[in-house]
């Protein structure tokens, strides 16, 4: 569903990412872990065709991302690291407004029911997005990729300024997404919850994707040991 094939990107002189080969499978959750400057905002962003690579290509659905982006972007949604929506609309009114946007229309129930799957009430719906908490926003918008049908969905630090209970219905979202056929690439610090959520984990070092591993194949205790080494060799080599 989401694949990588040699994809580089350089500003200037500066290697972002280095030949990233990745291929991730339909209702699977791939975690991208590492420190900052290490290229895992680069990777969504060349999935989402926000910027261009310098050599390589990203592919959704099997699809180029730079040659066919409007079929691209139909297949995918994006949650960023803070979520913005229009404050004075309810939560109902901007799912309806960016699913007409995408040509698609619902009943009123069947615009709760999408709310409701990602933990949304009838009662939250109808309140202004102003007064969300960035959870709640971000429910809004796990609701939207599911009423538009979205193959995939790319999420940057999504974990970012959650409480644990905000993050742990998170997870049960994207596990409700899994569900559904939906494939997650996830970028994050949050081990724990890479590790709880994400069927492989990969761990970026400097522009390359140096290990990936199967979740169900290493402990939190093994993950947080290979991660902390790669942060101290960043620290170290800068």
């Amino acid at each position: 569903m989401l694949q990588a094939e040699n994809l580089t990107k350089y500003y200037g002189e500066h290697l972002a990412l280095d030949s990233l080969n990745l291929s991730l499978s339909e209702g699977e959750i791939f975690c991208l872990l590492g420190p900052n400057g290490t290229g895992k905002t680069t990777t969504i962003h060349l999935f989402l065709n926000f910027i261009q690579p310098s050599k390589g290509r990203a592919l959704v659905a099997g699809k180029c991302v730079g040659e066919h982006p409007l079929e691209a972007r139909r297949n995918m949604a994006y949650i960023p690291e803070q979520v913005a929506f229009y404050g004075m609309l309810t939560g109902l009114e901007n799912l309806a407004y960016f699913c007409q946007l995408a040509g698609k229309h619902f009943t009123q129930a069947e615009k709760l029911q999408f709310l409701a799957r990602v933990g949304l009430p009838e009662r939250a719906a109808k309140a202004q997005v102003r007064t969300y908490s960035k959870g709640m926003r971000q429910k809004v918008a796990v609701a939207i990729a599911l009423a538009r049908d979205a193959k995939a969905m790319v999420l940057d630090e999504p974990t970012s300024g959650l409480d644990p209970q905000a993050s742990n219905a998170l997870s049960a979202t994207l596990l409700e997404l899994k569900s559904a056929g939906v494939t997650v690439l996830m970028a994050t610090h949050d081990v724990f919850r890479a590790r709880e959520t994400g069927d492989r984990v990969g761990i970026m070092r400097q522009g390359k994707l140096e290990h990936v591993m199967a979740t169900n194949q290493i402990t939190a205790q093994e993950l947080e040991a290979a991660y902390l080494r790669c942060v101290q060799d960043v620290g170290t080599a800068v």
